[in-house]
């Protein structure tokens, strides 16, 4: 089937006069499912809609945006996989050198704050077309929220874009319903009810939870932990009211969460035609880089109960796994064979969390109504299903496939929900096949102060994990490192609580860390809320923040460097590290660029 057209060359090969719906995007375009245009894109043409794509417009005039002409029904803007502020920006606020989202790694191919340039240059190209934004920044900013970049406290983005509907979450369900409604003649004004949506309105429904106003929240820290407290407890789609925001003399009404997919439905959208390629026009500049370490990845599931609270993931994709049949995957995976890039290695299998594939509560019904961030912290739930035979059955299946010869877990696993583990098989077939020298583990912090305020587990359970990890691997007589991400300078942490964990990075991991990112506090997420305001949302009770960027560098460099060089007697995993490391003198390699998913940056 092609690419989706970007040229009016293109349109014409379909013979396509015009186009129902038009997607502007501030990432190079990637015919992939973990590219949001594309897959947004492939739905709604399935569904019969011609679709094609703006990507990357220079937004300094108006020329690119109007070179597939007007919609017939509307606009749909995103800044991309990542909020534009996160590609742009350090944790240090320093400009970054390179964009894996645009051809050849070149930076500065989006505006900051890309999704309201891209929609007031729609608006005054195109007055009266109907503009909808999406994706992780219209979706992370859909209320009044800290921007670490202003610092400062921002309207919603639906306001300062000026834009007609904005829709949260993946947004496929959303975005159809809202194409269906503009099909049929009504005007985008008067859409209330699509779940998934915020729109803008001179009074709240009757049903409509208050919020804090905008006013209130950017000038009262208390008024604004208790909008964080309010919208953390209602992100389920299932229990959640509709939200309402006053800002001046307009609200924003955000209705409930879109229902997850189904298991049919993921197969459905993960079975579309997709390229796998980026599009032919960046061949001469580099292709696009964020392509090659997951153009042969499997998405398994959507969705994380996990619940930590420097990360995106709950809000954007809600705590409900969806997960794809087993028939999906291998599917997808034998069509690999038939694509010429294919080498014969499938780099990830996985998700945000790979081992939640499959998961979920025993009492459907009774999680429904739970409204728990977590279902993992501050202890298991035992409402929750932990058997992870689904993971198993899925790679044994996987490794029988003719043609595919390596098959890796590389997205990161949930270590605590691991050493739970009912079925008592995944972690012996996780090491035996399918980890390839290392495995990504986020403890992010040692000192139990930080962790429970970052939604994490305690220490201990880290300690467990490893334990079981060499144990394992000692039986397989292999020998695998484990691959830490460690968090600087989160709420809560101060220097005391960073030399506890550069001791333990030091002594017992005996481990030069790599992956060390000093915290970001991404918008509406309640880390941000906690250093805004210096308190925890939940009980009022005051935090401490180490905001100047002397102590945050100073934090970063405490655990990069090692706080002692005393060196007691080694634990088991500590001599793993240890053995890692001697292997090369090479220096470690420079951090890479955060995750297309969302989450907070390792």
């Amino acid at each position: 089937m092609g690419f989706l057209p970007m040229s009016r060359a293109e349109m014409k090969a379909k013979n396509w006069e015009e186009l129902d719906i038009i997607l502007v995007s501030g990432d190079a375009y990637v015919d992939h499912p973990a590219w949001a245009a594309a897959l947004l894109g492939r739905f709604l043409e399935y569904h019969g809609y011609r679709v094609g794509i703006i990507a990357q417009p220079d937004w300094r005039t108006g020329e690119d945006f109007m070179q597939l002409g007007a919609p017939r029904l509307f606009f749909g803007v995103s800044a991309g996989n990542l909020d534009s502020m996160v590609n742009h920006y350090t944790a240090d606020k320093k400009k970054r050198r390179q964009d894996v989202y645009s051809p050849g790694g070149k930076a500065g191919m989006r505006p900051d704050r890309a999704t309201i340039v891209y929609t007031n240059r729609l608006r005054e190209a195109f007055p009266g077309i109907p503009v909808i934004i999406g994706g992780v920044e219209a979706s992370m900013r859909r209320l009044a929220h800290y921007d670490y970049w202003g610092d400062q406290v921002r309207r919603s983005i639906l306001l300062d874009s000026k834009a007609d509907l904005l829709i949260y979450g993946m947004g496929e369900k959303a975005l159809f319903e809202t194409a269906r409604y503009l099909e049929r003649g009504q005007d985008v004004k008067s859409l209330r009810n699509v779940a998934g949506s915020c729109y803008a309105a001179a009074q709240p429904p009757e049903d409509a939870l208050i919020l804090p106003s905008y006013e209130a929240a950017a000038s009262d820290p208390v008024k604004f932990s208790q909008l964080t407290r309010m919208v953390a407890q209602n992100i389920t789609s299932y229990l959640a009211a509709p939200l309402a925001q006053r800002h001046g003399e307009r609200w924003v009404v955000a209705n409930p969460p879109a229902l997850p997919l189904s298991t049919a439905e993921m197969d459905e959208l993960y079975a579309l035609p997709f390229q796998r390629r980026s599009h032919p026009i960046y061949e001469d500049r580099g292709g696009v880089p964020a392509l090659k370490p997951v153009q042969f990845s499997i998405l398994t599931h959507r969705g994380c109960f996990g619940g930590c609270h420097f990360c995106s993931i709950g809000l954007h994709q809600g705590k409900f796994i969806q997960s794809r049949s087993q028939e999906s995957l291998l599917n997808e995976a034998r069509s690999f064979l038939m694509h010429p890039d294919f080498k014969g290695s499938i780099p990830d299998v996985g998700g945000p969390s790979a081992n939640m594939y499959g998961l979920s509560g025993k009492e459907r019904l009774k999680c429904e109504k739970c409204k728990r961030g977590s279902c993992l912290v501050p202890a298991l739930c035992p409402k929750m299903d932990t058997d992870h035979s689904p993971s198993v059955k899925l790679w044994r299946e996987l490794r029988k496939i003719p043609g595919i010869k390596h098959i890796r877990v590389a997205s990161g696993v949930r270590y605590d929900l691991i050493i739970k583990d009912s079925s008592g098989s995944y972690l012996h077939s996780l090491c035996k096949h399918h980890v390839g020298g290392q495995l990504k583990v986020a403890p992010e912090h040692v000192a139990d102060k930080v962790t429970a305020l970052m939604g994490k587990p305690d220490h201990t359970q880290y300690l467990k994990f490893t334990e079981s990890f060499n144990r394992v691997n000692r039986q397989l007589g292999k020998t695998q490192y484990l691959i830490p991400y460690l968090i600087s300078a989160h709420p809560g942490s101060s220097l005391k609580e960073s030399r506890e964990l550069a001791q333990y990075v030091s002594r017992q991991m005996r481990h030069h860390p790599e992956q060390v990112q000093n915290f970001t506090p991404l918008p509406m997420t309640i880390s941000a809320s906690m250093y805004h305001t210096g308190m925890n949302p939940f009980n009022g009770e005051k935090i401490y923040v180490p905001k100047s960027a002397k102590e945050r560098r100073e934090q970063r460099d405490m655990l990069q460097g090692g706080a002692s060089s005393s060196k007691p007697p080694q634990s088991a995993d500590s001599k793993n590290h240890r053995a890692k490391k001697t292997k090369s003198s090479k220096p470690p390699p420079k951090r890479k660029p955060p995750r297309f998913n969302g989450k907070q940056a390792p």
